[in-house]
């Protein structure tokens, strides 16, 4: 135990109940979980069903996100038939198994993992789980973070343990000064056009490096919610300072002597000199453009001022087909500029970009300009908290000036499980974590990227380069 250890080994060593076998099984120990109305309803009926009780209630955080509506005037009943029941029946577990629940109506309500990092639910050094691939979200804070399904939630739930296995490891050390209008969004984009959407799979990202220590708390939370969409279980960095004084203030961290000792151990969370990789990435971030994807993965992105790829030119057969079928679903041709590319509809929301932060930066590209005739744009911030903020800041009212709808919280049009939905053919600049196929509504198109560039897109309305638009001062 006297050899230097990575970050993610001092996290799996320090909750490791017991070695299941020498393939890399363990019984992991987990401090806290989130759960939310649409992952959970099997998990608590496998409960009910074994007559098992939780094991921890108060490690367990509930929250309504996926389902809930996003209408300006917030209400409790849920319109359409299979949100009321989810909902509904969410409510009861909480309530039989005696788990805290922030409701639509409660004001703390939001976003999974906007909520429990705002909360201080999440504090470096925990290892969390929950039912969404997204909880990668979590290692901005110096925790470790990964999505499981149900089945284990049932189990988790049960004995605040899992069966896991242990991942490699990959570091990725980004160095270089970010250019104006380049933000951690592109940072996260750009690794992953590089390394593929396969590309960490199997690993545990470390982030390091000048430029993620530049970066504020909820920039960081940008990079490590997106790094599953490379492929990793886990991602995370090393907490700093600006980790502690974010963390300091929150209603649930600890005060006094206990937040004395707790500074302490968080202090001892990084990755020892000499500690050994099993991959390392580089990247240098003054290399770095505006990111915005074009076919229907992640990885199929590039800097706005490229072009639509050609896939005549991809050697490999399999590779070709792919890149034809995104165009095809996209309706792009090869050779189209990207910043030509029209667009319908603008979203800024979701658990990658939805935070005051991001808000703010979508503000300063709106203030004094309108949304382009024939564009949808919709806000949806965060949390409540968020939406409290930005009302408070005038940001809200810049938005409504500028023609933006603007929404309550919720995970809206980034899965479109809701009535936030678009038409087939619809094309959305989007600062969401996913362009699948169908992912926004059947059919319809989306674009990554920040929240910078799709309040450019919006006023413009086609994709645009958000360094193009003059800033008020």
């Amino acid at each position: 135990m006297n050899r230097p250890r990575t970050l993610y080994e001092k996290h799996i060593d320090s909750h490791t109940v017991c070695t299941l076998d020498d393939h890399g099984h363990v019984l992991l120990y987990i401090d806290r979980q989130v759960a939310n109305e649409y992952t959970s309803p099997q998990a608590f009926s496998g409960l009910r069903e074994a007559g098992r009780r939780v094991w921890r209630p108060a490690a367990t955080l509930c929250v309504v996100d996926h389902v809930n509506p996003t209408a300006p005037e917030r209400i409790a009943t849920m319109p359409d038939a299979g949100g009321a029941r989810q909902v509904s029946y969410f409510e009861q577990n909480c309530r039989d198994f005696g788990i805290e629940l922030f409701d639509v109506l409660d004001k703390r309500q939001g976003i999974e993992h906007v909520v429990a990092p705002e909360q201080g639910f999440i504090l470096p050094g925990m290892v969390v789980a929950a039912g969404d691939s997204h909880t990668t979200t979590y290692g901005a804070l110096g925790a470790f973070g990964f999505g499981i399904g149900t089945s284990e939630i049932e189990h988790l739930l049960a004995t605040q343990t899992l069966v896991y296995k242990r991942l490699k490891t990959m570091r990725v050390t980004v160095r270089g000064e970010l250019a104006p209008g380049v933000v951690s969004k592109d940072i996260i984009m750009a690794l992953i056009r590089r390394i593929g959407a396969a590309g960490a799979t199997g690993y545990a990202i470390e982030f390091a490096g000048p430029t993620i220590e530049a970066l504020s708390v909820e920039a960081r939370m940008t990079i490590c919610n997106m790094a599953v969409e490379a492929g990793a279980r886990g991602a995370f960095m090393a907490p700093d300072e600006k980790v502690f004084a974010y963390l300091r203030d929150k209603p649930r961290a600890p005060r006094g002597e206990l937040w004395e000792r707790a500074l302490e151990s968080w202090k001892r969370l990084y990755s020892d000199p000499g500690a050994r990789f099993d991959a390392d990435v580089e990247l240098d971030a003054g290399e770095l453009e505006p990111m915005v994807t074009w076919g229907t993965s992640p990885d199929q992105a590039a800097p706005i001022g490229e072009q639509v790829p050609d896939p005549a030119l991809e050697s490999d057969p399999i590779r070709r087909q792919d890149l034809q079928r995104a165009l095809r679903y996209m309706g792009l041709e090869a050779g189209m500029r990207l910043a030509e590319v029209p667009i319908s509809h603008a979203f800024i929301g979701s658990c990658t970009n939805a935070r005051i932060e991001d808000l703010r930066d979508a503000a300063r590209v709106v203030r004094g300009r309108k949304v382009a005739p024939g564009v949808r744009a919709m806000i949806v911030p965060g949390s409540t908290q968020v939406r409290a903020q930005a009302e408070e800041e005038g940001l809200a009212q810049v938005f409504r000036e500028a023609g933006f709808e603007w929404r309550q919280s919720g995970c809206s049009m980034c899965l479109a499980m809701n009535d936030d939905v678009l038409a087939p053919g619809d094309r959305c600049a989007s600062s969401t974590n996913r362009n699948f196929e169908g992912r926004q509504g059947a059919g319809a198109r989306t674009h990554l990227m920040s929240p910078a560039m799709v309040a450019a897109a919006a006023v413009s309305g086609y994709l645009t380069d958000v360094r193009t638009l003059p800033l008020e001062a």
